[in-house]
């Protein structure tokens, strides 16, 4: 288990040490969230890094993983815990036939740890060998907002409440990262228990870097010309735009097909890889990717000149 980062330089480290370069501002809101004990929402378009950071974070610091996928209609117990009701049936029958008639004990048996399935929040509140866990709330934005009212006693004391065993508090509380894609507004009181950051696409040499990291096969032409027509089409009016994630996916995809640089042909074969929508698509393939790619090429000429 690696000890948490004690400044902000160190915590821009820690990230990089797992391929995932961090701009200042980023470092210093998760550098805050460690040290402070505090929740640390993101927000951000889909793509652009904010699940990796918890996924980072649980690796560089050895610490265990547990992930909560939002939904609508996620509930507690798919969140937090349920009964094993199957197999408290089981023991009843078997109380039954073994002539058991001390119904306290019984339903005292029932309702222990033996029969207790626990979610990612409950197992968030639990001492791990590792230390503390890294806890990702992802896509909040995808759930109901009695739920998000739920989580208001978790974010707040770290503990939760169990009828049957009471309140169960966390000894060490987790590192809780929170993510959302803003389908939605996130109401304030979960906010003000978390520290905030807009996760932002990345500018160009920040993107180039994460290439290089990402998807080294791809040689330095590509690499530029990718990034250069990326960037170019989130300045476009696009149902959905391409987020790193589909930056790196679009580089790895061009090496697979040994390319070394790009051309229209290879750019319309592939742009499934980089845009989502067959309305984006249509908008960009043919002459208008033609268009793009060549301003591309000439930026980068006289870039390089």
């Amino acid at each position: 288990m690696t000890e948490l980062p004690q400044s902000v330089d160190a915590t821009s480290d820690l990230l990089r040490s797992g391929d995932y370069l961090a701009n200042r501002s980023l470092a210093t809101a998760l550098y805050l969230s460690l040290s402070l004990g505090r929740p640390l929402f993101l927000e951000g378009e889909a793509g652009v890094g904010k699940t990796e950071i918890a996924k980072v974070l649980s690796e560089t610091l050895g610490r265990k993983l547990l992930r909560l996928q939002c939904y609508e209609g996620l509930d507690v117990t798919t969140a937090v815990y349920e009964w094993n009701y199957s197999r408290q049936m089981v023991e009843i029958r078997m109380a039954e036939a073994a002539g058991e008639r001390d119904r306290d004990k019984l339903e005292a048996d029932l309702f222990g740890d033996a029969f207790l399935i626990k979610r990612p929040l409950l197992q968030a509140l639990e001492v791990q060998p590792s230390g503390p866990p890294v806890l990702l709330i992802d896509e909040l934005d995808r759930t109901d907002e009695p739920f998000e009212a739920y989580l208001l006693e978790v974010l707040s004391d770290f503990q939760v409440t169990i009828p049957e065993l009471g309140t169960i508090t966390a000894k060490d509380p987790p590192l809780v990262v929170i993510t959302s894609n803003r389908t939605r507004e996130i109401h304030d009181a979960l906010k003000r228990r978390c520290f905030y950051h807009w996760v932002d696409y990345p500018s160009a040499n920040r993107e180039l870097e994460i290439i290089k990291i990402k998807a080294p096969g791809a040689s330095e032409t590509l690499s530029a010309e990718v990034v250069g027509f990326v960037q170019q089409l989130r300045g476009m009016d696009l149902f959905k735009q391409p987020g790193v994630a589909e930056t790196i996916d679009w580089a790895h995809a061009l090496t697979q097909l040994d390319c070394m640089a790009l051309d229209p042909e290879m750019v319309n074969d592939t742009l499934g890889t980089l845009l989502k929508y067959q309305d984006d698509i249509v908008k960009i393939e043919g002459s208008e990717a033609s268009r793009i790619l060549k301003e591309v090429k000439m930026e980068i000429a006289t870039a390089g000149a």
